[in-house]
């Protein structure tokens, strides 16, 4: 093959580009031809605002989806006050750990927040005697004070074992996840992604249960929209410099399929209850919780310790220990399929190992303020850039900003709280069925016509949900004469995610196969840990400021986080010093 050099304009100087830099420059033309921004433009502002308004309707649904599960398992009433809080306080630090997470982690335009990972194990832990719900017959006859005394308590449980599990995350800022790479295999993230939705169908099936007509319409509403109308736009007016008002064409079921969804159903259940088809306390009428909206405060700034001092048990930090380690699989995986969606390079190491520490802070913080969950990237906004094909990350650094807005403005927050449980049943059933599907698409890496391929495939995400479902209902049967061994064992295994990501992560690395019937040779092509990232702007996984300062630094090439990280470069220099 012969190459050729090509001639370029950089910063109004002309140069020759040897093949090498010509291949390079040809890579990034044909990433970039995929996208309408990438990764590193700047969209005006104005349609920043637009785009960012959209990144943050989408992780909005995940967001309220979690407090319809913890609250009740925390004990708190339907119509408690502060459940709006809760929300307001995940969407704050997900407005702070995603500007984080753009700014001076991985760098992807990706948004951190709440995820249904933590919830397997934090109803793990709140499954175990010490902190079980009350009867209903206690619970009724106590005072406010009382009752509000038996959440926080649970909550203080939560936070602390959140905050410290987090400590495993923060230790990927020195490297630690480079040590590990090899073992976090396709058949290890399928199993632990694909049982985190898998677990929470009892949770989807109670929540749609409660009227099934309306959840029924919620999932076909939701399914028409997104995958049957996808394509189809409607007219808008619109106004365009020079040429005045027009007709433009708005995918609108493509971009909004989920609150449209909301919005129709939600105006069908409010119809239903002034007609009053649903009787007074049905759980699909609209003015069931409508006293939130009233007890919540206009501004509300939330701050660490708002519930309590958090409080740290082992059986807590090991049992949140599985969630952190099923975001760290699942967050491995996004990371380069984020990448190739905005037109960026992969990502290389010192990137990765950023991100994922970053994501620790992210966890701890969430722990330390009380949201009752850690963080993760969002799947859902991943999918929002492949969509949209806007993959700029200063589009997700405004989307931080309205959700910090969002999060002090107290009763937007309570808005959200009051949307009809059959509903988010509905929604539930879609949410989780896509969380499961994400996980189990790691499978395309791996050759599944192997019977060494498919006994683990089965294996690892079959007896999880045996064993857990056992521990469920025999929760007093651990005895080894020590109450708090017995409680650690009773939280790992009743974490079908953990139960199954040691299982696939063992058997695909104890029994014999290629690499290729083991989809390593595909898997690292995915995972380009060496890749430069350069662009015409400079090297995209660069921080934005101090570059001078770091690359003029020789000690940061030892530093696994900076941007100047060389793999190996440590492990040498500790090698010389030993041999002399």
């Amino acid at each position: 093959m012969v190459h050729h050099n090509i001639t370029i304009a950089l910063d109004g100087m002309i140069r020759d580009l040897g093949p090498e830099e010509a291949s390079q420059v040809s890579k990034d033309d044909e990433r970039k031809g995929n996208v309408t921004y990438g990764i590193d433009d700047t969209p005006p502002w104005y349609l920043c605002i637009f785009m960012a308004l959209q990144h943050y309707l989408t992780m909005i649904g995940a967001i309220v989806a979690i407090p319809f599960i913890l609250c009740p398992a925390l004990c708190m009433q339907e119509t408690d006050p502060d459940r709006s809080n809760i929300i307001s306080t995940m969407i704050f630090v997900t407005g702070l750990i995603t500007w984080l997470q753009c700014t001076f982690g991985c760098r992807l335009p990706i948004v951190q927040g709440g995820t249904i990972s933590f919830l397997v194990p934090t109803l793990a832990i709140l499954g175990l005697p010490a902190w079980k719900c009350p009867n209903e017959e206690t619970l009724a006859a106590m005072t406010d004070e009382e009752r509000r005394q038996v959440w926080t308590s649970r909550m203080c449980e939560l936070s602390g074992a959140i905050a410290v599990s987090a400590l495993f995350q923060l230790f990927c800022y020195f490297g630690i996840i480079g040590s590990i790479l090899r073992f976090v295999t396709p058949l290890t993230i399928a199993p632990t992604v694909a049982l985190v939705g898998l677990t929470l169908f009892d949770h989807a099936a109670e929540a749609a249960s409660q009227q099934w007509g309306i959840a029924a319409g919620t999932f076909t509403l939701l399914t028409i929209f997104s995958q049957c109308m996808g394509e189809v736009k409607i007219p808008t007016v619109a106004y365009k410099k020079g040429s005045g008002c027009g007709v433009s064409w708005f995918p609108l079921f493509k971009l909004f399929p989920v609150l449209l969804t909301i919005a129709i159903m939600w105006t069908v259940c409010g119809i239903l209850t002034v007609t009053d088809v649903f009787p007074a306390g049905h759980p699909a009428r609209t003015d069931l919780k409508v006293n939130i909206i009233q007890d919540a405060p206009w501004f509300r700034v939330p701050y660490p310790g708002q519930w309590g001092v958090p409080t740290v048990s082992v059986a807590g930090v090991l049992g949140m220990l599985a969630g952190v380690l099923a975001c760290t699989v699942e967050s491995i995986s996004y990371y380069p399929t984020t990448a190739r969606m905005c037109g960026a390079p992969p990502p290389p190491l010192h990137a990765i190992n950023r991100g994922l520490g970053t994501e620790g802070l992210g966890t701890m913080l969430a722990g330390l303020w009380g949201s009752g969950n850690g963080t993760n990237t969002f799947g859902e906004n991943v999918g929002a850039i492949g969509v949209t094909k806007v993959g700029s990350r200063r589009v997700v650094q405004w989307a931080a900003a309205l959700m910090v807005l969002q999060g002090v403005v107290g009763k937007l927050g309570a808005v959200f709280i009051i949307i009809p449980q059959p509903i988010v049943g509905g929604l539930f059933c879609v949410m989780f069925g896509m969380i499961s599907a994400f996980g189990l698409s790691a499978l395309q890496y791996v050759n599944l016509n192997s019977s060494r391929n498919l006994y683990i495939i089965g294996f690892s995400l079959f007896f999880p949900l045996v064993l857990t479902r056992w521990m469920s209902a025999h929760s007093g049967r651990i005895s080894t004469g020590l109450e708090a061994l017995d409680a650690v064992l009773q939280v790992l295994l009743s974490t079908s995610i953990l139960v199954g990501g040691v299982i696939g992560c063992l058997l695909d690395n104890l029994i014999p196969g290629t690499d290729e019937e083991r989809g390593l040779e595909a898997w690292a092509q995915e995972m380009s840990l060496e890749a430069a990232g350069v662009s015409e702007h400079g090297d995209t996984y660069d921080f934005p400021v101090g570059m001078s300062y770091i690359r003029r630094w020789k000690w940061t090439t030892y530093l696994p986080f900076m941007p100047t990280y060389e793999a190996g470069k440590f492990s040498a220099l500790f090698k010389r010093k030993k041999d002399s």
